[in-house]
């Protein structure tokens, strides 16, 4: 199976976490794809068969700079081919901000839902003031993620 995984980060974290989940997925036999610039023709061009985002927050609840032009593509144009695809979204955030914790990945939680892609996993919302290992904190979550792309 061909995971794609777009991932947004202010400050490098989301794209560790996303490089991590490139080794976990390879090493359980998926191929994973993962480009912190990619382009919605990028993406398409692989064919992704499941999707998963990873996304810091920033300012009051927003994307990235890096994935806002990704997510407008995605937005503006609903590749029908994504519909009914399995995905999931981890969440960077920090819980201090109250309403707008991992508000990015809920933003991602929403497009994802409206292209019609089924939510194989609850979101996971890693907190920068609890962690300072989100990567080895997503391993469990990643490895329920395997075995629900497997299902």
């Amino acid at each position: 199976m061909k995971v794609a995984i777009l991932s947004g980060s202010v400050y490098g974290t989301a794209e560790e976490v996303a490089r991590h989940a490139v080794g976990i997925l390879t090493a359980a036999g998926f191929e994973a794809w993962h480009n912190p610039r990619a382009t919605l023709a990028d993406v398409q061009a692989f064919a992704p068969e499941a999707l998963l985002a990873v996304t810091s927050t920033t300012g009051m609840g927003e994307l990235p700079d890096n994935l806002q032009p990704l997510y407008s593509s995605i937005r503006d144009q609903l590749p029908a081919a994504w519909r009914g695809l399995p995905g999931a979204v981890i969440g960077l955030g920090d819980a201090s901000y109250g309403d707008t914790f991992c508000g990015g990945g809920e933003q991602m939680r929403e497009l994802f839902s409206e292209l019609g892609v089924r939510e194989v996993l609850p979101m996971l919302r890693l907190d920068a003031s609890e962690s300072v290992t989100p990567e080895a904190d997503a391993e469990p979550w990643l490895g329920d993620l395997v075995a629900a792309l497997r299902g």
